[in-house]
């Protein structure tokens, strides 16, 4: 009897933790073929490639636990990477910082405002309209750069805070780790402990109910993009403070990976489940898996295939699990 719940217990983890257990494997593949994978060095470049991504999933964890989704965060990303890297000189270090965070809420809001005014509730209409409103923020992006990389000005000092966080240690931790893990703190309890945070979960639950109860949906869900904004701010300060540069490109590519980290988390598509500190583990797997494949040696279109089937797989576990 015992046995039997034990088998039972194995296979209903292996079917929910698919994703994981092949990562896994295949950094322990890694391992054994390339030993310098476990050394104290690439670990700490590992925790280093965390980067903006973090940010950017944490973002993406609230739309999607709402019952949305959002792929205007390329946009935002970009835009707010090569307004805040102008504003260094004129506002200074700080001021361009908090301008790019309160950048990126707005950016945020305003998607969240056209998309309640648009009636769009639905993933689908929240999809192409998303979409549209990327194209909108890369292409101001594209017009206020001209085209060109804006990178940051050599008055600056090196020490600043831009290259720190990009660059510099706090003990063993990277300086952009530990800024994330007080933001993920921070959003952990305004989620599970605030008014607000809960009604994303009511929201992403059951829409008519929270229709029928009087819940203040567009309000939400306004609020909910504006939180999203504010953290592509942030993974847009992040990344550009670690390549000191910025261009009106440069978030091609993060929305289909703060997806990834956020289902490959447990955090489902369909809305109204999820946890932040989850996604973490999501955003740390896939970056590990990015590792492997580089200490792999595989081609980039090689490892664009394998997240996008890591991707496919994830949904589909998702899709099943709640069956």
């Amino acid at each position: 009897m015992t046995k039997n719940i034990s088998v039972i217990a194995t296979k209903d983890f292996l079917k929910k933790n698919l994703v994981l257990c092949g990562i896994l494997i295949l950094a322990i593949v890694t391992a054994a073929v390339e030993p310098k994978f476990l050394g104290a060095a690439n670990m700490n470049n590992v925790l280093k490639q965390l980067g903006a991504l973090p940010f950017a999933a944490l973002g993406m964890t609230f739309v999607i636990i709402a019952g949305f989704i959002d792929l205007s965060i390329v946009g935002m990303i970009s835009l707010v990477g090569v307004v805040t890297i102008s504003l260094i000189d004129p506002l200074g270090q700080w001021g361009a910082l908090i301008a790019g965070v309160l950048l990126g809420a707005l950016l945020g809001y305003i998607t969240g405002a056209i998309l309640t005014a648009c009636g769009a509730m639905t993933q689908a209409e929240v999809l192409f309209i998303t979409y549209g409103m990327s194209s909108v923020w890369l292409a101001i992006g594209l017009i206020f750069t001209q085209g060109v990389t804006i990178k940051i000005s050599k008055c600056q000092s090196p020490y600043g805070v831009f290259t720190a966080l990009g660059s510099k240690n706090i003990g063993i931790l990277p300086a952009a780790l530990i800024v994330f893990l007080i933001f993920l703190v921070f959003m952990n309890f305004f989620h599970k402990k605030t008014i607000w945070g809960r009604s994303i979960s009511l929201l992403g639950g059951n829409k008519d109910a929270a229709y029928l109860v009087g819940f203040n949906v567009k309000r939400v869900m306004r609020m909910v993009y504006a939180i999203e904004g504010a953290m592509a701010g942030l993974a847009a300060i992040m990344l550009m403070s670690r390549v000191t540069s910025a261009n009106a490109t440069m978030g091609t590519g993060y929305e289909t990976n703060a997806i990834l980290c956020v289902v490959v988390g447990g955090t489902t598509l369909k809305g109204g489940k999820g946890s932040v500190i989850r996604t973490m583990l999501g955003v740390f797997l896939i970056t590990v898996l990015g590792n492997c494949m580089n200490m792999l040696d595989l081609s980039t279109y090689m490892q664009t295939v394998m997240r996008g089937a890591v991707l496919v797989v994830a949904i589909w576990l998702d899709n099943r699990n709640q069956q």
